[in-house]
């Protein structure tokens, strides 16, 4: 059954199509007081109506709804209101220290499991000089360390030590940019339960990913064809005369170590030992467990943190440190979705957005550069950018930061994240400092090669579009966002180490064909798009291909069976909404288009196989109104 639900909005009636499996029936459209009780009351001062039973509206989003003073505030509710606000900052301050410590301390986490393994990966140099194999080495190095500055500090130090060449590192420094993503992708998930938070949120997050993925394609065969980056960045380091300088700067950190090292405290330098496969370390443990006992004695005492208490390896208390952090991570950014919801109302939502997503008057395109200079400079500040873009990223699914102003922030964060490895270069030895420099240099220029390729001209902003088209499938099927993380963090990169066991002709064999296929597949989608006229008639659509091979319905539905997650709900919630004329011999089609006539927001469609019809509900109203996409069969009465 096709049914309208009315709403009122600025002053007129507008019926909005929700759907129902049923068979289309004739049934006249109801008015007076059943219409009466359908329509929303609005709340004063609101933009939205409230929502009716069983009906969920983004009204609900604090950030939408205006709350203007009442008249009959007291004389003293403008302190109170001040003391609330400044309350509500107070809070809002702790759980983003929390955040942020929480972040480090997943970190350590991921460095207790996986550093030995990721340190192992660097010591496979036979491997390490196939570029695409080094590239792969690189982002699973990443995730597992959690820190693209932790990664490319070690890349530097083992270049800085002759363990690596520069032509071998580039590939390994271009997946560490990749990897370093992850973090603010598992960040997104706090926003899992509303559809419209988590679409922004993950578009926000993987803008990142989307840059990275293109940049290698572009970057990876340029390096290996000319050697562009190699050569560039020993150009520029010919230019410039460096010292030797043992610089670190430590702002964040300053605040955060008091806190995260009385839970744990990782030994860096094992990381690196353990890389060059220095005997030295061979026994040692990632964790401090020992310290100085004073600055007279050469004795050792158990160090002060919790962790080291504990009689366990590296591994099991990585595993415990994994599930308290991810635990603080979440209730930490859900206190401030929380927080920033309830003060982010009506004119200061607006007030806000508006200063950080509008242009500059006269200048709009110098807007995007500015903010990349605030990116870099507050990543160099918190010599992370996982922090920050994971920061960024609960604005984002509020809708207080958009997707296109975050693209320009996070090729900020990128370009700021390389102060790490430069100043870990420059820590090295004199006789050695040429070559880590140049790997610095060389991470530099990839960001800043990209930045160019992929900003400047609007045209060129890719990362945008294809961000928010995974967003708008993640929001419809919430377990594709799990399977894109463990297919390009974690299946990708292993797949191509397996390949490379093979040798280059395997490598050749598997890849070039992969290649060619999808880069057809990318061509063939663009022209359906665009010019569909020039492909032949069966290449215009993909309705001709099995819908599992087209669609991501069947697995979806699977995955709704076997976890017992349906998303129906019961026919009582729409026990109000009235029903349409659908006169006998007219097509769901010919009633779809009559019935959405004046629905401007709810852009439904429909699409027609054989003698069944789909009618696809747009997801910004499919979301409002929580029903099922439904097939209904067309039938007469």
């Amino acid at each position: 059954m096709v049914k309208k639900c009315s709403s009122k909005r600025h002053g007129q009636i507008r019926d909005d199509l929700v759907t129902v499996k049923s068979d289309l029936k004739l049934l006249a459209h109801e008015e007076g007081e059943e219409q009466a009780k359908l329509t929303p009351q609005l709340k004063r001062g609101s933009r939205k109506p409230v929502p009716t039973r069983g009906h969920h509206d983004d009204a609900e989003d604090p950030i939408t709804v205006l709350s203007p003073k009442s008249s009959h505030d007291g004389p003293g509710s403008g302190a109170k209101r001040a003391a609330v606000v400044m309350g509500k900052l107070g809070l809002l301050l702790v759980f983003l220290y929390f955040f942020i410590c929480s972040l480090n301390l997943l970190a350590s986490a991921f460095r207790l499991i996986g550093g030995k393994t990721a340190s192992e990966v660097f010591q496979k140099s036979d491997l390490l000089s196939n570029p695409v194999v080094g590239l792969m080495m690189g982002v699973l190095v990443t995730v597992l360390v959690q820190s693209s500055s932790t990664s490319s500090s070690i890349i530097v130090s083992m270049v800085a030590a002759n363990f690596l060449d520069v032509h071998t590192a580039i590939p390994l420094i271009m997946g560490a940019n990749i990897g370093t993503s992850v973090t603010n992708t598992l960040v997104s998930f706090g926003q899992v339960a509303d559809r419209d938070q988590f679409e922004r949120a993950f578009s926000g997050a993987i803008v990142h990913d989307m840059f990275n993925w293109l940049c290698v394609l572009v970057m990876l065969p340029l390096e290996s064809l000319t050697g562009y980056l190699y050569y560039s960045s020993e150009f520029l380091l010919s230019s410039f005369q460096f010292e030797q300088k043992d610089m670190k700067v430590e702002i964040l950190s300053k605040i955060t170590k008091p806190f995260t090292n009385v839970i744990v405290k990782i030994d860096k330098k094992v990381l690196t030992g353990w890389a060059m496969n220095d005997t030295k370390y061979e026994n040692a443990t990632l964790l401090k467990r020992f310290c100085p006992g004073g600055e007279n004695t050469t004795e050792t005492i158990t160090c002060p943190n919790l962790a080291a208490q504990i009689p366990l390896d590296d591994l099991y208390i990585g595993l415990i440190l994994l599930a308290v952090s991810l635990f603080c991570l979440c209730t930490c950014l859900i206190s401030i979705v929380k927080i920033l919801s309830s003060m982010l109302k009506g004119s200061v939502s607006g007030m806000v957005e508006k200063v950080l997503n509008d242009d500059i008057p006269r200048c709009p395109w110098l807007t995007g550069y500015l903010a990349i200079i605030f990116g870099a400079i507050l990543t160099f500040i918190l010599q992370s950018s996982s922090i920050f873009t994971s920061t960024l990223t609960p604005l984002v699914g509020l809708g207080i930061i958009s997707v296109d102003r975050m693209y320009p922030l996070t090729l900020g964060s990128n370009l700021g994240t390389t102060t790490t490895a430069m100043l870990a270069a420059l820590a090295s030895d004199s006789n050695k400092i040429h070559a880590a420099l140049q790997v610095a240099l060389v991470h530099l220029m990839f960001n800043l090669t990209g930045l160019l390729l992929f900003y400047p001209i609007p045209f060129t902003r890719f990362p945008i579009g294809m961000a928010k088209a995974v967003g708008k499938v993640t929001a419809e099927y919430r377990w594709f966002a799990i399977f894109y993380m463990i297919l390009f963090f974690v299946l990708m990169p292993v797949f191509v180490f397996l390949v490379s066991l093979g040798g280059a002709i395997a490598m050749y064999s598997v890849f070039i064909p992969i290649g060619i296929f999808f880069l057809m597949l990318s061509i063939i989608n663009m022209m359906q798009t665009r010019f569909p006229k020039s492909l032949p008639e069966f290449l215009r659509t993909w309705t001709w291909l099995p819908e599992p091979m087209r669609s991501l319905k069947p697995y979806d539905i699977c995955i709704m069976k076997v976890t017992h997650c349906g998303r129906r709900a019961t026919s009582q919630h729409y026990a109000h909404v009235p029903s349409i004329i659908i006169p006998p011999g007219v097509t769901a089609e010919q009633a779809l288009k009559a019935a959405n006539n004046g629905c401007r927001d709810s852009q439904v469609y429909l699409t027609s196989q054989g003698s069944e019809a789909e009618i696809h509900v747009h997801k910004q109203y499919y979301d409002s109104i929580c029903v099922p996409v439904d097939t209904l069969r067309e039938t007469s009465t």
